[in-house]
């Protein structure tokens, strides 16, 4: 598969695109991304040496190939990206705007495999990142995903000896065990957990390459965002009708969870980006940018016998609730509201804002939420507010990304029309 070519063009969604798709599972769902791994790791290796010295001989000398090796690699590469990476002049070479763009690519997604290796790697090679293959690379992938050597060798189309061959030759490269066996399958250690994570990252990066490089518009690109509760209702689904109005060849994968569910995938490459709640504190490996400030207030049934009351969180106090479980945000700041004295009575502990929303219309029981989250009920005069302003109830809203993270033009393009949303359907009582 290293240097396998991938260069053919089919019209799927009457788009023409890379050949060969891969579907990655992770956290129980699929995500879909040209085969990165279907270019030679040299020859990407090789672009950054052409760049630094505006020659083939004197890149092939820094890179440790002969020039005729290198001067074919490139070549090739260009025909399988059917764009020209390179401008040839009798005195040397330099980069066109497609290859600077690949090679910038490729440097980030070789920083991270060096980074998945080096501070675990007890023996083997001092820059095993520069000995990988993207055989064993695909490889490594598809066992992580499937957790079996069988699965893997199912959904990479290798027979299982070459899946086990190669993951046994990244580990003799890497100086460390990345899978072990337990009963009758295996599991990836801590080492090896790390290197999918290196390995996905490099993926997502040479696949943004890929497309940067083309830059004809009409490659599809999958973009993920991960949805907390708050962005579902209101903020996430008007952008994205905005978005596809002006950007239909970009699909996008909404995946929905809380904070908790979400920064792994985040962190893994699985999720471009997550739009909800951020932490007071950015966790190590993450940036943090705001869009809006957002205070959480009481709702209950437009029929509610509190309702448009001058009331106290005391009198709210004998009321019953909806609440989610004890230990997320929503539910820290509701107890927050009472903290002092008893606890009000919780009927139903949920999660779902759907099934919150259908018990408030349907009963007496209130909830605290975001107006954001109930900003179609209020609208339709089917939920109001009930009780004061609430206190010490801000959330900062805004959008969480990996640090270091670099976006495509589309995926720049899709978090500038977030920020403009953003302020457009802040409600006016909030703003």
């Amino acid at each position: 598969m290293d240097g396998g070519v991938a260069g053919n063009r089919n019209t799927e969604r009457g788009l023409p695109c890379l050949e060969l798709m891969a579907g990655y599972k992770f956290f129980g769902y699929i995500v879909t991304m040209r085969r990165p791994f279907d270019l030679n790791l040299r020859h990407l290796r090789s672009l950054s040496a052409v760049v630094a010295q505006g020659s083939f001989s004197r890149a092939a000398a820094a890179a440790g190939l002969s020039q005729p090796a290198l001067t074919q690699g490139l070549s090739k590469l260009e025909r399988q990206l059917e764009v020209a990476l390179f401008d040839r002049r009798p005195d040397g070479v330099s980069p066109t705007p497609a290859g600077t763009v690949l090679a910038e690519r490729a440097d980030r997604a070789f920083g991270h495999l060096a980074a998945a290796t080096r501070p675990t790697r007890a023996r083997g090679f001092a820059r095993p990142e520069k000995l990988m293959t993207a055989t064993q690379l695909d490889a490594f992938l598809h066992f992580s995903d499937a957790q079996s050597f069988v699965g893997a060798a199912g959904t990479s189309g290798a027979s299982q000896p070459a899946v086990h061959r190669a993951v046994r030759d990244l580990e003799q490269i890497c100086g460390v065990a990345l899978v072990e066996r337990r009963g009758r399958g295996a599991v990836l250690t801590p080492a090896g957990r790390k290197m999918a994570r290196g390995v996905r990252l490099a993926a997502r990066e040479i696949t943004a390459g890929i497309m940067e490089a083309r830059g004809d518009g009409t490659d599809v690109e999958r973009i993920a965002i991960g949805a907390m509760p708050l962005s579902r209702a209101l903020l996430l689904p008007r952008a994205l009708a905005a978005w596809l109005r002006n950007c239909p060849e970009t699909v996008i994968d909404v995946v929905e969870g809380s904070w908790r569910e979400l920064i792994e995938p985040l962190l893994d490459g699985v999720i471009d980006l997550t739009i909800g709640a951020l932490r007071d504190e950015a966790p190590a490996g993450v940036d943090q940018k705001p869009l809006f400030t957002d205070r959480l207030a009481i709702f209950g049934r437009a029929g509610h016998p509190l309702a448009g009351r001058a009331l106290t969180l005391e009198q709210l106090g004998g009321q019953q609730w909806v609440v989610g479980a004890a230990g997320t945000p929503l539910r820290t700041h509701w107890e927050a509201l009472f903290a002092g004295g008893e606890l009000p009575a919780v009927l139903v502990e949920c999660g779902s804002v759907m099934v919150i929303r259908g018990l408030l219309t349907q009963s007496d029981l209130l909830t605290l939420l975001s107006p954001d989250q109930v900003a179609l009920e209020v609208e339709a005069g089917k939920l109001v507010r009930i009780g004061p302003e609430l206190a010490d109830t801000l959330r900062t809203i805004g959008i969480t990304t990996r640090a270091n993270w670099r976006p495509t033009a589309r995926q720049l393009r899709l978090i500038e029309l977030i920020h403009s949303t953003a302020m457009e359907t802040r409600l006016p009582e909030i703003r």
